[in-house]
């Protein structure tokens, strides 16, 4: 039997709060520390690791702001996460779409398929893959990240999209179709406009996971032309390991989009969460 007194209802809730402030210092903890000890120098990190500057050091985030080589990692970062995200949703879209509202042989086991990519772990393909882009001339190209990651991001968003537009009504396509509107008139006026939330979720799924991709661009992109942010942020480790201040304040400009860009995009991720589990 269910125990709902004032008592505990409290304990209950006591409960809760205790297990978000701990989850919640347990990663905030190692941010504060890098943004903290990035306005240090390196004998206030021996001397007072976890206490506050004294005097507050800005000459090493100014140095990593004033460096070209930050700003074409960013960009190059900004780009390959914006083409990736752009290809994963539209691609999937129109796959989920189709295994959605249309009845087909084979449909299940074509699904299946597709949802069996989530198993395929990276490492596995690295050899393979790395051979058949030097085929394709795709090396040391934002191509050569961005398809591979497109293709890898798939699977995971035709199984969210697909359960999202297996949701929507029949009665919705059936009065369309009533009014002329045929298979693609459906998608792109109707079930893509009522697909606002779930959409925005794959797009901040895709965007946070290629922005945070190291192996794939370390495998592709050996000059460092087009090399991204999290290789940036090794490369930079490596040529001021002795600088540890330094390095922390490059690791928390590197996180700093992403931070951003979650921040903004939490409520339209939370929505789309919430609407694919609730909605039918």
């Amino acid at each position: 039997m269910k125990v709902n007194t004032p008592r505990a209802r409290l304990l209950r809730h006591t409960g809760i709060y205790v297990a978000a402030f701990l989850t919640t210092a347990f990663v905030a903890t190692p941010i504060l520390f890098a943004l903290l000890g990035g306005f240090k120098d390196n004998q206030q990190l021996r001397e007072n690791a976890l206490g506050l500057p004294n005097p507050w050091n800005v000459q090493n985030y100014t140095d990593v702001l004033e460096s070209g080589a930050f700003w074409q990692q960013v960009f190059s970062s900004i780009f390959i996460a914006l083409i990736t995200t752009f290809i994963v949703v539209a691609c999937s879209a129109m796959i989920a779409f189709v295994f959605a509202r249309f009845a087909f042989r084979g449909r299940e086991g074509l699904f299946t398929l597709f949802a069996a990519g989530m198993m395929f772990p990276f490492a596995v393909a690295v050899l393979p893959l790395f051979i058949i882009l030097r085929s394709f001339e795709l090396l040391n190209s934002p191509l050569g990240v961005i398809l591979p990651q497109a293709a890898f991001g798939l699977p995971l968003t035709i199984i969210i999209l697909r359960t999202f537009f297996r949701s929507i009504p029949g009665e919705v396509e059936e009065a369309a179709t009533i009014d002329g509107a045929g298979p693609w008139l459906f998608f792109t006026r109707i079930l893509l406009p009522m697909s606002r939330p779930v959409l925005a979720t794959t797009s901040v799924l895709a965007l946070v996971g290629s922005w945070n991709s190291f192996l794939l661009p370390l495998v592709v992109l050996q000059k460092s032309t087009w090399w991204t942010l999290p290789l940036g942020v090794t490369q930079f480790s490596g040529q001021y390991a002795s600088d540890t201040a330094k390095v922390l304040a490059f690791v928390m400009l590197a996180m700093l989009p992403a931070l951003v860009f979650y921040a903004f995009a939490e409520r339209h991720l939370i929505s789309g969460l919430t609407s694919g589990g609730t909605k039918g």
